[in-house]
């Protein structure tokens, strides 16, 4: 009797052992094929192949949670609008007039045109501001002006005395006849239901909420977020940028963590490509079509400044941002300067950065210090070897952390936003930039730079570093797409 349960035992473990086997193959072969026929990176595809053969259910397991791009194949299902739709976009073959633009920027145009299919439009004025204490009484004024419309999308919206500011703001506009339209960041705003969101919903302000949900197929906390910071009143006024909407960036008041940034407003006839933007965005959220003369009037030129929208996201956006940054790297003659809080670009964009430092180009990159995520410094520090030695030059900004996104090439070509160097920004995230030709933007936008190139990052300091130290800051690398 013994030894016929021990038998009995003995075929039902080979039997299960049977179904395992059976089930590791059927998952590797299914990982397999979908790499084989998604991926376009070789690495990234001979990684995950052999990782699913290797272990097949844990192999499975994180491909299923961080190879899938659910981003692309939900923005298509769920049917995102391209925001070429919204009245100003051009067919490449189209007979318009040339921009007024040098000829040496010629290219560099045609190049952008055919990424974004919008027009580069003339016409707009710029005004720069630094931190929320310059930027914030200024929204704030044009939320209490407005008229017909209020648009405003950003990633975090805290419920402090700034956020409540806002609220007051919006909720008064509102009360007033104005129509209100918020989109707030499912993970930036708060994962679980915030206090801003609460506070705008009992105000009466419509409020949606980017890519917020507890199914955990859906997966929004690895992907999907809404970086964009945008506040657009009566379709007439633009304000852009990195600035969220936070006590913290209000660096005159000595918040206890302190956030530097920069912003922009815009009028124009370029404001109707930022409205499309948020358009397209809303009616994702909540299905709504924002149309008609309160969202897009009219619009006349405000000031002599050539610019354009470039939206970037995993929809008919994809990539776009990315695509544009290399066509100006490429277009460089003389300078190529940035600023942006977080740098760890691929591959591509360091080989670009790399060439044009070694065609000549003064290439300067500046970086804060110290960040508000650790391990971004610390990834950043082991992947910056290639441009120290191609004769890129890095520059450490000193605390307070400086949030902003700045580019400039040639002294003319400005290009501001939301977007950072990494590849979250170019490839998962929802972000709006704008590109705008114009050398006084430039030049302000230079002084703002060089007032951070203060300490310069070699490669001596990289190599002086503790191994321990290394082998740490290599191996966060290795998330650099998730980082």
């Amino acid at each position: 009797m013994e030894q016929a349960l021990l038998r009995w035992i003995g075929d039902l473990l080979s039997i299960r052992s049977e179904v395992f086997a059976a089930l590791g193959l059927g998952l590797s072969l299914v990982v397999t094929v979908h790499v084989l026929l998604r991926k376009r990176e070789v690495g990234g595809a001979i990684g995950w192949i052999g990782l699913a053969w290797l272990s097949p259910v844990f192999g499975a397991g994180l491909y299923a949670l961080f190879g899938v791009n659910r981003v692309t194949r939900r923005a298509h299902r769920l049917r995102i609008r391209p925001t070429q739709t919204a009245g100003s976009a051009v067919s490449p073959d189209d007979d318009l007039t040339p921009p007024p633009l040098p000829e040496a920027f010629r290219p560099l145009d045609h190049a952008v045109r055919q990424i974004t299919r919008l027009p580069l439009r003339p016409g707009n004025a710029v005004t720069l501001f630094r931190n929320g204490d310059a930027a914030y009484p200024v929204m704030l004024a044009t939320i209490a002006a407005a008229r017909t419309s209020v648009a405003l999308s950003s990633y975090i919206f805290r419920d402090d005395a700034t956020g409540r500011a806002f609220c007051d703001a919006l909720a008064a506009a509102q009360a007033r006849g104005v129509a209100v339209r918020v989109i707030i960041d499912g993970i930036g705003g708060g994962y679980f239901l915030p206090g801003i969101t609460r506070r705008l919903h009992r105000a009466g302000v419509p409020v949606g909420r980017f890519m917020h949900s507890a199914l955990p197929w859906r997966m929004p906390f690895l992907n999907m977020r809404s970086h964009k910071k945008l506040l657009i009143v009566d379709g007439r006024t633009a304000f852009t940028g990195g600035l969220n909407i936070a006590d913290g960036n209000r660096v005159a008041e000595a918040p206890p963590h302190p956030i530097r940034d920069t912003h922009f407003r815009l009028d124009g006839p370029v404001v109707d490509q930022l409205t499309a933007a948020f358009a397209s965005d809303w009616i994702f959220v909540t299905g709504e079509d924002l149309a008609g003369e309160a969202w897009f009037p009219s619009l006349v030129p405000a000031g002599s400044i050539p610019a354009r929208v470039v939206t970037s996201g995993p929809d008919a956006d994809l990539r776009k941002i990315e695509l544009v940054i290399l066509q100006a790297v490429a277009c460089a003659t003389r300078s190529i300067r940035l600023s942006t809080p977080y740098f760890l670009p691929n591959e591509i964009l360091t080989s670009a950065l790399c060439l044009a430092a070694n065609r000549g180009i003064r290439v300067d990159v500046i970086i804060p210090k110290v960040s508000d995520h650790r391990f971004v410094d610390w990834a950043t520090r082991a992947h910056v070897d290639p441009l120290l030695r191609n004769g890129v030059r890095i520059w450490l900004d000193a605390p307070p952390f400086d949030h902003s996104k700045l580019l400039v090439v040639d002294g003319t070509w400005c290009f501001i936003g939301s977007a950072n160097w990494d590849m979250r920004s170019f490839r998962l995230n929802f972000e709006v930039n704008v590109e705008l030709y114009d050398p006084r933007l430039a030049a302000e936008l230079d002084a703002v730079m060089r007032a951070k190139m203060e300490v310069r990052l070699t490669r001596e300091h990289l190599a002086a570093r503790a191994l321990p130290v290394r082998l740490r800051d290599a191996g966060v690398r290795l998330a650099l797409p998730y980082l």
